[in-house]
């Protein structure tokens, strides 16, 4: 794999369990070596530099703090290494705690702390070095789901604030999704795809990007001529797809639309299996008639409306889509 980031950029690499993730962000910290290649931190070969020399901040899944230090000992522990004075680590490890809001515990220690507090003390102690990159190794995936989407939004915060360039580690697509300046999807050691979040979401280049991130139907059609017919709708087709024959349209679940009441439009008919409602909006699965299941998501009004056992009219929306053989 090859990646370039620029500075001040946050790229988060996101991909299933295996993938080489972990391994790329390891290999970038020294952690461990790679078989070929090189490590370049601004213009400098770092390959063969031993993770201590790196200039690097790492935050972990496990907080792994200091049991024996107090919150303000932890943050100073990488100050100390640089020989900083007393007063001087004391000061900036004061600013850092302040800047991820934990002024106020500074005297605790790991143990009198939650999950998401230990992990705002492992995040400012990576910090309170002002490394020349920032490296994160699913730092959330360990917290309960309210508490791991307020640190990942403290943690934009706080990168966008400093300025450091950051590598993220997630299996959480709407976690590199809300955070990330690029996205970059891995799958056995390669990188398929790098774009900004809305680019990767929207015009996934492979079948495993669009079937990796977000949720997708898979709909049988016939492409021709830049297009794709599928269920009586015509949509245009991303680039990578084939351009003509019998072809499998990767459609978001945003994209379908489920009307009441069948009409002689056109439109192909389903038959309503399930509805569900999740706050801000709603999903309902429906079957078509070669007995594939369509999920779409609607708004909450219209997911009420529908009921299991209903026929009705599946739209498609115009947006391009990608399609494979």
């Amino acid at each position: 794999m090859s990646l370039n980031m620029a500075p001040g950029e946050m790229v988060v690499l996101l991909g299933p369990s295996g993938c080489g993730k972990t391994t790329a962000l390891r290999v970038l910290a020294g952690l461990e070596d790679a078989d070929a290649g090189q490590v370049i931190v601004a213009g400098k070969d770092i390959s063969s530099v031993p993770t201590s020399k790196r200039d690097m901040g790492m935050v972990f899944q496990a907080y792994s703090l200091f049991p024996h230090m107090t919150a303000r000992d932890n943050v100073s522990f990488g100050l100390r290494l640089r020989g900083k004075g007393a007063a001087e680590r004391k000061k900036i490890a004061e600013n850092y705690l302040e800047l991820v809001g934990l002024d106020h515990h500074a005297d605790r220690y790991a143990h009198q702390m939650s999950g998401g507090q230990q992990q705002r003390v492992a995040l400012a102690r990576a910090l309170a070095i002002q490394p020349q990159v920032l490296l994160l190794d699913e730092p959330l995936s360990a917290l309960d789901a309210k508490v791991r989407v307020q640190l990942r939004d403290e943690i934009r915060r706080i990168q966008l604030e400093v300025g450091t360039t950051t590598l993220f580690v997630t299996h959480d697509q709407e976690e590199a999704l809300a955070v990330a300046d690029r996205v970059g999807v891995m799958r056995a050691g390669k990188i398929e795809q790098i774009d900004k979040p809305d680019v990767i979401y929207s015009a996934p280049k492979t079948a495993f990007v669009a079937g990796f991130i977000g949720l997708t139907n898979k709909m049988r059609g016939t492409a021709s001529g830049g297009m794709v017919s599928v269920l009586g709708s015509t949509v245009p087709l991303l680039p990578g797809s084939p351009t003509s024959g019998s072809v499998t349209a990767l459609v978001r679940p945003e994209a379908l639309r489920f009307t009441s009441g069948t009409s002689s439009n056109g439109l192909g008919t389903a038959t309503v299996v399930a509805t569900s409602f999740l706050g801000a909006h709603g999903r309902v699965q429906a079957r078509i008639e070669d007995g594939t299941i369509l999920l779409a998501q609607m708004s909450v009004g219209e997911t009420v409306a529908l009921q299991p056992g209903e026929i009705v009219d599946v739209a498609i929306a115009p947006s391009p889509v990608l399609a494979t053989a």
